[in-house]
């Protein structure tokens, strides 16, 4: 039986997080993690927003971001953001990265996730290119960025045949949307910047641009979106 996600131990975080205890109280002292509950006993209990933010926190660290800068970027996010704003936006923060993909068992999944996970989960996980099968029915390859919140949407009463759908949709849309900006770039920037190829302060520029360009069009991107949901969504529900 796994504890709920509601009511951790430290020691239950540690474990779920894949870090040390050590580690937990270390970055509760720099500020990088909200104080716990204090419950009977005078023992901390943690939730899904601690949980989302330590991975939040690992991701940045495997983006290269040194502590100090992991302070200061956190310190830029709105305070009220949830457990599931911050999943979301560690599963942003994971597209600027190469793939990262980590093999797990069954067992370690479940440890990790905090709780048992069926055939049916791991069909829904795969829908949701959470993770990927491979030879060894007990064996998995799964994309880290997005584990924890393709588990908080298990519990939504999607049938598999309507993620399956939602997610040819959504491949669709975001490739013909990535194939019209590259070649906006291609003839708006990067034709221009060939004829001034032997400018230096050019060329300093179309590095810096191609560095930034990926997080940049990515967020820009899912806001969009997002605004566009929301305004179909409300005219498809709202009261008449």
């Amino acid at each position: 039986m796994y504890e709920s996600a509601t009511d951790l131990t430290v020691d239950e975080l540690a474990a779920r997080a894949g870090v040390t205890v050590r580690t937990i109280r270390f970055y509760s002292t720099r500020g990088l993690l909200p104080p716990p509950e204090i419950g009977p006993r005078r023992i901390g209990r943690y939730g899904p927003d601690h949980l989302s933010r330590l991975a939040l926190i690992e991701e940045l660290q495997h983006q290269g971001m040194t502590l100090a800068a992991i302070e200061r970027y956190l310190r830029q996010l709105p305070p009220d953001l949830s457990a599931q704003d911050l999943a979301i936006h560690r599963a942003l923060v994971a597209t600027w990265a190469p793939d990262q993909a980590e093999e797990a068992t069954l067992r370690q999944l479940e440890r990790r996730v905090g709780r048992e996970l069926t055939g049916q989960d791991l069909d829904r996980l795969a829908a949701m290119s959470v993770l990927v099968r491979t030879e060894d029915p007990d064996v998995f390859q799964v994309d880290p960025g997005l584990l924890h919140l393709g588990v908080r949407l298990l519990d939504v009463p999607i049938a598999l045949e309507t993620i399956l759908a939602a997610r040819t949709v959504l491949l669709q849309h975001t490739r013909s949307a990535a194939r019209e900006l590259t070649r906006l770039f291609h003839d708006e920037v990067w034709g221009p910047y060939r004829e001034r190829e032997s400018d230096p302060e050019q060329v300093a520029a179309m590095k810096s641009l191609s560095a930034h360009m990926q997080p940049l069009v990515v967020q820009a991107l899912v806001t969009a979106f997002q605004r566009s949901l929301k305004e179909e969504l409300h005219a498809t529900y709202a009261p008449e």
